[in-house]
């Protein structure tokens, strides 16, 4: 099983394949934001990965960083936990003024179908 290890929180075991904005929320219990859901659109979700990035990226991570002119950070509603990963959450929920979170992401990858892109 994959090692999450979240700055400034712990090291958490997680299933191989899991959604990394769901072990963040599940196993971390971070109050991450991921305002559409886990649709790969809206940047909330954002978090800088220290070590351990994959090397690919879906094609709707791709589309939106690029569209929003982002580098140096991944969508964790975009990124599978496959690997031993280090990273640092952005947005929190406390502190950003907003009432929740945003709504829980499905298990899997969204949207369908999922296409990889080199990171």
């Amino acid at each position: 099983m994959p090692k999450l290890n979240v700055e400034g929180v712990g090291e958490f075991e997680v299933e191989e394949g899991t959604r990394l904005v769901l072990a963040l929320t599940d196993a971390a219990q971070v109050d991450q934001l991921h305002a559409c859901g886990g649709q790969g659109r809206c940047t909330t979700c954002r978090v800088e990965i220290t070590d351990g990035a994959p090397a690919q990226m879906t094609a709707a991570e791709k589309e939106t960083l690029t569209a929003r002119e982002l580098s140096g950070v991944r969508l964790s509603c975009q990124v599978l936990c496959q690997q031993d990963m280090t990273v640092n959450v952005i947005s929190r929920l406390e502190g950003s003024g907003r009432a929740d979170a945003g709504g829980r992401p499905d298990e899997e990858l969204q949207p369908q179908p999922v296409e990889w892109v080199g990171a």
